[in-house]
């Protein structure tokens, strides 16, 4: 049995975290060269202890599953930029035996939600309503959903996947460089609300980089969830909590809706790529079935031989994007209320109708395009971390509160942040929300609805065994981030760091431009692009984070991969 668990059965897990939290402060977290390497398992997550936490679990004899829901409630802890209790998020799952599974665990609408809650009298949209505030705030999943999957896939119980995290909010963790620098950005919107300032300032001031951060309420908070379970969460003293909170400043969540909320357990979207299965996420989630239509587009295409971003690849890659993009925004939502046509997006059929309108030297307009008729065929800051285990138990998680530090609302009491999930919605439609997606009725606001999603927590397989597990975190950024990722593997060659860390573009049909990362793309390769009509934007900071887990098919030699771009870390046993 690991250290780990060792110490928590002598009551002593605390010392153990903090003497590898002060290490870990000390360390550069940026990912490695080279991927890590491992044969018995590997977790890579956004932050070193997270994974530290989800590699223990393997160790002490759990699963992929029980080291997924150790993390989601560790990154809460330790990444509350993204990481939650007041969110949600989707899983998918691939068994040893090829089968597969996804858990919808996303935000719903409360039940007081209307269709124009977000716009004037004039029909405008009311700045900031949907993004920052109560009236920001979906009914949350991610305790129902990580409780769903551990009691029906996992194999420990709930206490001991959940002691970490508790004693980590009980004792602090050292502040990072990052994270210091974010409560500086934010410490003005803090004030704006008590609870949150008590939960991330220091008497008004953002901790300092190495103070121990201590959440005394948030593992009170995470006590009451290992002794009662999901309904502590949403109809014991937590549920009180969040709707006293509600109620107090105006906001719409209520008992009824917190009692109601369930997750889902959903078929996966499976498509195919050349030799390979790509088993991801469906609606509400739009990640899996636009990844799988842009590689069903692209397959037609000699990728090989045109070259890692080449002009040829990086036109042909962004006309693709902007025909799926198109689509997104007039057929994907909450299947449970909109029709969604799956089938025949994820058709090859459809794509090859899709690749016709292609120019192989010339860009089309986005004012050009318009979704196409895939029924004839029918037969945000976010996190993601990647799990696999000794038998290749493999499971993506991509998780999220929507915007950094989601709503900005802690709940007072409990320690944790809520999302402002509702700006995915289509608060007016054909009108850009945070990340800049437009969309229409598919995706309008109804009560107990699921707003649509980016994430696209995926998984490869090749010759009936798992291939990659990854995910992204980035918005509207993440479908085309995990997209590349997969393409610098199959078709350039590149090891699972490589592929991580390569630069990346990005098109989402509206606004009509390529975005590149800051010297992404060579010289010639711009005018080249412009020459073909397109319209080009430079960022100086590209906001996806891919983690990543490569499986060697000869070998079964695991490599774990952390994006560069960020904090997290790969770790394996």
């Amino acid at each position: 049995m690991s250290a780990l668990f060792q110490f928590s059965q002598r009551g002593s897990i605390r010392l153990l975290i903090l003497v590898l939290a002060l290490s870990l402060a000390q360390m550069n977290y940026a990912a490695s060269p080279k991927p890590v390497r491992g044969k018995n398992g590997m977790v890579v997550t956004s932050h070193p202890l997270a994974s530290k936490i989800g590699s223990e679990i393997l160790k002490a004899g759990g699963n992929a599953v029980d080291a997924a829901v150790a993390v989601g409630y560790a990154l809460a802890v330790v990444f509350p930029t993204a990481g939650n209790l007041g969110g949600g998020g989707f899983m998918v799952i691939r068994f040893p035996d090829g089968s597969s599974t996804s858990i919808d665990f996303r935000e719903k609408a409360p039940m007081l939600a209307t269709r124009d809650m977000y716009l004037d009298s004039t029909g405008e949209i009311i700045p900031d309503k949907s993004t920052l505030g109560y009236w920001a705030c979906g009914v949350p999943g991610s305790v129902a959903g990580l409780n769903y999957a551990l009691e029906k896939y996992g194999t420990m119980r709930l206490k001991k996947v959940i002691a970490p995290a508790i004693e980590i909010a009980s004792h602090g963790f050292p502040v990072s460089c990052t994270f210091h620098k974010n409560l500086v950005f934010l410490a003005p919107v803090f004030k704006q609300f008590p609870a949150s300032a008590k939960a991330f300032l220091k008497q008004g001031q953002p901790y300092a980089e190495g103070e121990l951060f201590v959440q005394k309420d948030l593992a009170r908070t995470l006590k009451r969830i290992a002794k009662k379970g999901t309904d502590a969460f949403y109809r014991g003293k937590i549920a009180e909590l969040i709707v006293a909170e509600m109620q107090k400043h105006h906001g719409l969540i209520t008992v009824e809706d917190l009692a109601a909320y369930a997750p889902k357990e959903r078929p996966t979207v499976t498509g195919s790529y050349r030799d390979y299965e790509v088993i991801s996420m469906g609606p509400p989630s739009s990640g899996g079935i636009a990844i799988i239509q842009l590689l069903n587009i692209l397959e037609a295409f000699d990728l090989r031989h045109s070259g890692f971003n080449s002009s040829r690849y990086v036109h042909v890659l962004a006309e693709g994007l902007r025909r799926v993009y198109a689509d997104r925004a007039t057929y994907l939502g909450d299947p449970d209320f909109w029709d969604v046509p799956v089938q025949g997006l994820i058709s090859k059929a459809y794509a090859e109708k899709l690749r016709e309108g292609i120019d192989p030297l010339c860009a089309t307009p986005s004012c050009d395009i318009s979704a196409g008729s895939p029924q004839i065929y029918e037969s945000d800051q976010t996190t993601h971390y990647s799990v696999i285990d000794k038998n290749h138990l493999a499971v993506a998680v991509t998780t999220t509160i929507n915007s950094g530090y989601g709503s900005k609302v802690v709940i007072e009491g409990a320690g944790f942040l809520m999302n402002n999930e509702m700006d995915d919605f289509s608060a007016k439609p054909n009108t850009p929300n945070l990340y800049g997606l437009v969309g229409g009725e598919a995706n309008a606001i109804a009560p107990e609805k699921r707003m649509l999603s980016s994430m696209s927590p995926t998984i490869i397989a090749n010759d009936g065994k798992p291939f990659m597990v990854l995910g992204a975190m980035g918005g509207s950024a993440i479908i085309t981030s995990v997209a590349q990722c997969i393409l610098n593997v199959v078709e350039h060659d590149m090891n699972i760091q490589e592929a991580v860390d390569a630069p990346r573009i990005h098109e989402q049909w509206l606004p009509d431009e390529i975005v590149y990362e800051e010297r992404g793309l060579a010289f010639d390769v711009l005018e080249n692009l412009r020459k073909m009509g397109h319209t080009l934007s430079e960022t100086h900071n590209y906001r996806a984070e891919v983690n990543a887990i490569l499986i060697c098919p000869r070998t079964s030699t695991l490599y774990g991969a952390a994006d560069s771009r960020y904090d997290g870390c790969a770790e394996a046993f």
